[in-house]
Order: C-alpha cells, then sequence, then structure tokens
C-alpha cells in the first residue's frame, strides 16, 4: 500500500480542528507527548513499515523544508 498524501476526511478542517483542540490546556511539554503517542497510535494502525518510512521521509523533508525558508528569511533581513 503507498503513502496517501491526497486528505481521505470529508471535513479535514474537522479532523485539524480534534487535533488542535486536542492541545488545549497542555504544557509544551505534554503537547510534544502527547504528538509523540498519537504518531505511535497512528503508525501502529497503519501497520506497514514501507508506508512508515515513506511519512517519516515526507515528514523530515517538510521540516527541512521550513528550516531552509527560515534561514533564507533571516538572510533577507
Amino acid at each position: 500500500m503507498p503513502l496517501s498524501t491526497s486528505s481521505n476526511f470529508a471535513r479535514p478542517d474537522d479532523a485539524f480542528r480534534a487535533i488542535v483542540e486536542a492541545h488545549r490546556g497542555l504544557t509544551d511539554e505534554q503537547s510534544a507527548d502527547f504528538d509523540a503517542a498519537l504518531v505511535l497510535i497512528l503508525a501502529n494502525h497503519i501497520g506497514d513499515i514501507d508506508v512508515l518510512g515513506e511519512a517519516i521521509g515526507l515528514a523530515r523533508r517538510m521540516i527541512d523544508g521550513q528550516q531552509q525558508q527560515q534561514q533564507q528569511q533571516q538572510q533577507q533581513q
């Protein structure tokens, strides 16, 4: 099964809001712990190491791209 990157939610904004709301009232440390727990639960639900590897690679590329954008913006200032 390949990694699906298109939305599988009928109402994706509701999914986003649910995740944001789950963080409400948490400290930064608790929020990070929550994210880690959620990732592990969902990774287990997927149950496919190849798909997990694709997702990890995509997430890393996204983070690396954000860091590059921030560095470029700082250099322009």
